[in-house]
């Protein structure tokens, strides 16, 4: 039931990673800017494990990864990096259930998802997944079991949260459009069918079968029909990576029901508009699409354009109370 009754009006949340490596002060941040739609903070900084990749990697069932020269590469038996990344994943929930002692309402968790796993995850060849279709399901379906144990830890330790799951998809147009890159770099692994693609989402998608699941992508053309198929409930995504070319399905997906978590405020450090200008493009693609204004605090959340790793801890902050800020604006005069 991936669908978006979940997610009342006039929400705004983060996309996931934070600066710095103190879980306590990035869960207080999460849970303190966002008091109706806190995240699990992600914490990159720390080093391989911490980051998006390696993090996922540590919940994989059966498969197991290890960090070489060229990147994150699977192997036969979990060893250093695979622990270093459960432990520190175990420490943000250490800090995320003291933070939420007594929360009920929604709480989102962010892993990457399947596509972009198969594009950075490499085989004992040094190729990405990617080029193998057996290896490429093996991986989503490890990925798939492993999800399905993370929530459970999630709700066992924040029992009143209602979990909404992100999957992290920055590599799936390259994917579709055959645009990742071999390990010598000259030539480029062949696009993946598109019905292969949605299949495999849909597959992961429904691991959450109680909750809504958010696809997010901070790249260029989103293919939002695709993950609208697929399952997700909602489409995650840089606005200002927005052209008209994107109108139509963005019009589909509103109408269909997809909720869009627009990212309106830059994920570095940077001058801050006023919380209305940040949400004015969002209304005039509104006008635009001429959609009816009042659906608009329904439709959209309000988030950073993507990670906030790369920003100071002072920006973050500010980013997070803006973005909420933003969401009230939007609430306070859809117009």
């Amino acid at each position: 039931m991936n669908d978006t009754p979940h997610l009342p009006p006039a929400l705004a949340t983060g996309i996931g990673s934070l600066p710095g490596t103190d879980a306590r002060e990035a869960a207080k941040a999460a849970t303190g800017s966002f008091e109706d739609f806190p995240h699990l903070p992600e914490l990159p900084a720390r080093g391989p494990g911490a980051d998006m990749i390696g993090r996922t990697a540590g919940l994989l069932v059966e498969l197991y990864a290890r960090v070489e020269p060229s990147g994150w590469r699977i192997g036969d038996r979990p060893g250093r990096d695979t622990r270093r990344a459960r432990a520190w994943l175990g420490e943000d929930l250490d800090a995320l259930e003291e933070f939420t002692q007594g929360y009920e309402g929604l709480l989102k968790v962010q892993a990457v998802g399947p596509w972009t796993l198969a594009a950075s995850l490499e085989l004992r060849n040094g190729e990405a997944a990617l080029s193998d279709p057996g290896a490429s399901r093996d991986l989503a379906a490890s990925l798939a079991e492993g999800l399905r144990l993370h929530l459970e830890e999630v709700r066992r330790r924040v029992p009143g949260a209602r979990l909404v799951l992100q999957l992290d998809e920055p590599s799936l147009t390259a994917v579709l459009r055959g645009q990742v890159r071999t390990a010598s770099g000259y030539r480029t692994h062949r696009a993946v069918d598109r019905l292969v693609v949605e299949a495999t989402l849909r597959d992961v998608v429904g691991v959450h079968d109680d909750g809504p699941v958010v696809v997010h992508s901070c790249a260029p053309d989103v293919p939002f029909a695709l993950l609208r198929r697929a399952g997700a409930a909602a489409v995650s995504f840089d606005f200002s990576l927005l052209t008209e070319r994107d109108d139509e399905a963005i019009g589909e997906a509103v109408e269909a029901g997809t909720r869009l978590f627009a990212g309106v405020v830059p994920g570095t450090d940077g001058p801050l508009s006023d919380p209305a200008g940040s949400v004015m493009g969002v209304r005039t693609l509104w006008r635009r699409l001429g959609l009816r204004p009042g659906l608009l605090p329904e439709a959209l959340t309000v988030t950073p354009a993507c990670g906030l790793a790369g920003a100071s801890p002072g920006y973050a902050r500010s980013a997070y109370a803006h973005c909420v800020r933003a969401a009230r604006s939007l609430a306070d005069n859809p117009e």
